[in-house]
């Protein structure tokens, strides 16, 4: 099964995003053996630069580096698919700005939901910085439930117990990108949630 084959972006509407870089996760698994979704913020401007590109992309170096840095002996993403993690964007295009308006969020919400739902198994969703706990909120919310993240600070909220349907949902901060590498004050933090979620899904 290949995600890009079951959903499609009807509209490229939002204003703030760069549509020519509008990716959805082409790789080819076995949903069933999916247990664990970890959520990033935004497709980076390069497709280049995606988790499951063909060489040495971005996103790929840094995330490798948090597995590692959690004590995963990962070499690739390959390797984190096959412990059973999808790896995906909240936001299907690349940014054009610092940030992501909340109506671009709440648009590709719906693209998110349908992307989770072809996961039966999932266990655990690591939410990678304040866009991707915004977009689970929105899906929450269309489905007429509470938010699943309160407001508040990621380090001061990050320990708390927050599910979505009988799902765990971790809170943590961005690991795909330059600033990975910068705030290295929030690599252990990073570190401790994949962690966590590594420990819930092999239990």
């Amino acid at each position: 099964m290949r995600p890009s084959e079951h959903i499609r972006c009807q509209n490229l509407t939002c204003h703030d995003v760069n549509h020519d870089s509008y990716l959805i996760p082409n790789i080819d698994l076995d949903p069933a053996r999916i247990l664990a979704i970890l959520i990033s913020e935004a497709a980076p401007s390069s497709p280049s630069d995606h988790y499951y590109a063909t060489g040495n992309p971005l996103f790929a170096q840094t995330t490798v580096q948090a597995f590692r840095d959690a004590g995963a002996g990962v070499t690739d993403i390959s390797d984190i698919v096959r412990m059973g993690i999808y790896l995906t964007t909240a936001v299907k295009c690349g940014k054009t700005g610092y940030s992501v308006a909340t109506q671009t969020t709440r648009t590709c919400s719906t693209l998110l939901k349908q992307e989770m739902d072809l996961f039966p198994n999932v266990r655990v969703l690591l939410l990678m910085g304040d866009v991707a706990i915004r977009s689970i909120n929105d899906i929450a919310r269309q489905a007429g439930l509470p938010r699943v993240i309160p407001a508040g600070s990621t380090y001061k909220i990050r320990d708390g117990s927050f599910c979505f349907r009988q799902i765990r949902v971790l809170p943590s901060y961005l690991q795909a990108g330059p600033s990975f590498f910068i705030e290295k004050s929030k690599r252990q933090m990073i570190a401790q949630d994949i962690r966590t979620a590594l420990d819930l899904i092999s239990s």
